[in-house]
């Protein structure tokens, strides 16, 4: 199997089961086996169409004759494929796209539709006149109108077309180090000789970017060198400032990267209770920190809502990294965009009651960071605001971070059009002692 075809089976998946790209991905990447080549165009290619998915139709329709809600929806994947190949991967030939979407119809659809997908492409090709940008952001940019005006809402219009666009910009890779185990010089030698290239992040400590591909299966990530994770989780664990010898409560710990943070900041001494909701993402937690060598590090399942008596107020810091809308990171996720908008209402009442419970959990004198990787004021500020307003006994306290310096109020919202970060809110609170 092809890149090509490998991508239109994913693209299809997502359409017909409402599957997310990247479990679709890994799902079919790791039943065809394609090498590390094909792997990642296909990874680009599916990425791709779903970040420029909306104005991938309005180019096809102003070549179609007739309705594009007319279109075959196998034949509308294959042409998006294509187009998507034809405007934005500039070193596949022309020729071999059209000739593999041209097959490509004729496998899924019949002769017919493989002569629209051919005649169509064939036009763009001969005159792309028709290929300007839209200037509607929603067209321009693919986010769903509702999407674009909650967006512009949270941030402003002075904002919005910037953290649209930074959204379709596949961010590096970053490596954060087992500073247990090796230290930035080594590790970016040991990189290079797996064929990756390793720059330092321009603010952040240990954390170095790569670009190269096979990631999981470098002898640095085997070995237990680093952990994958973006840079504004990462500052959610500085501002927690986990100390060795404490009691640290990740309470909605999966996939572990905060967990690991915590643990290494500690030099693995003290105690990490990495929590989560789902059995499978347990064994993920544990095998982590297996890798890592982080045998502080225990793996519970447990509901982060609901209070356990036998924690009440015996935790010296708690993360509370809260289920959410995940409007922060649709540059890694890009079809996050088209999901419905309307459940996402309904989580702040979730994660006031996870803060509520959390609270409890914790000592006084403790400290507290809420975190989401959102950037709606109803998931962040709102329910800390409500939350401080019901709990006299705690306070923000100010936040000093890389990258960010000095925030006086305790909360901050991260945008990857300003600190080039997920999006990502962080709030630090402390439980007085009287």
């Amino acid at each position: 199997m092809s890149a090509r075809d490998a991508a239109l089976s994913v693209l299809i998946a997502c359409r017909k089961n409402g599957a997310w790209m990247d479990a679709a991905l890994k799902q079919q990447l790791g039943k065809e086996r394609l090498d590390r080549r094909d792997a990642a165009l296909a990874t680009r290619l599916c990425a791709s169409v779903m970040q420029n998915r909306l104005l991938l139709d309005e180019w096809i329709g102003r070549y179609l004759k007739g309705r594009l809600s007319a279109l075959q929806p196998a034949v509308l994947d294959v042409l998006r494929l294509a187009v998507c190949q034809l405007r934005f991967f500039d070193k596949l030939p022309p020729s071999a796209v059209v000739d593999e979407a041209v097959e490509q119809a004729k496998r899924l659809t019949n002769p017919r539709a493989a002569g629209l997908v051919n005649g169509l492409l064939r036009s763009m090709l001969r005159d792309p006149s028709r290929l300007s940008l839209p200037e509607d952001l929603s067209i321009r940019y693919s986010h769903p109108r509702a999407l674009v005006e909650l967006l512009r809402d949270n941030v402003g219009a002075e904002k919005l077309e910037a953290l649209l666009q930074s959204h379709n910009q596949a961010p590096a890779v970053c490596a954060q180090l087992n500073t247990l185990r090796t230290d930035s010089e080594s590790a970016r030698k040991a990189f290079e000789t797996e064929g990756m290239d390793a720059v330092p992040h321009p603010w952040l400590p240990d954390c170095l970017l790569l670009t190269g591909g096979g990631i999981e299966q470098s002898g640095p990530f085997r070995d237990g060198w680093f952990y994958v994770q973006d840079p504004a989780a990462k500052l959610a664990v500085l501002a927690l400032d986990p100390q060795p010898g404490e009691r640290i409560l990740d309470c909605c710990a999966a996939p572990g990267g905060k967990s690991f943070a915590a643990a290494i900041r500690m030099e693995n001494r003290g105690s990490v209770t990495a929590c989560d909701i789902h059995p499978h993402k347990i064994e993920l937690l544990e095998a982590g920190a297996v890798r890592l060598g982080l045998d502080i590090l225990s793996a519970q399942l447990r509901d982060a809502s609901v209070l356990h008596p036998e924690w009440a107020g015996s935790f010296d810091r708690i993360i509370a990294d809260v289920p959410c809308s995940g409007l922060g990171v649709i540059r890694k996720k890009p079809d996050i965009r088209y999901k419905e908008l309307t459940p996402t209402e309904r989580l702040p009442e979730v994660q006031r009651r996870i803060l509520e419970a959390q609270a409890a959990h914790l000592r006084p004198g403790g400290t507290l960071v809420y975190s989401t990787c959102t950037i709606l004021r109803r998931e962040n500020e709102a329910v800390v605001e409500a939350f401080l307003g019901d709990h006299p006994e705690f306070s923000p306290v100010a936040l000093d971070l890389p990258g960010i310096g000095h925030v006086e109020n305790g909360m901050k919202t991260l945008l990857p059009c300003e600190e080039e970060t997920d999006g990502f809110f962080i709030a630090k609170l402390f439980k007085r002692n009287d």
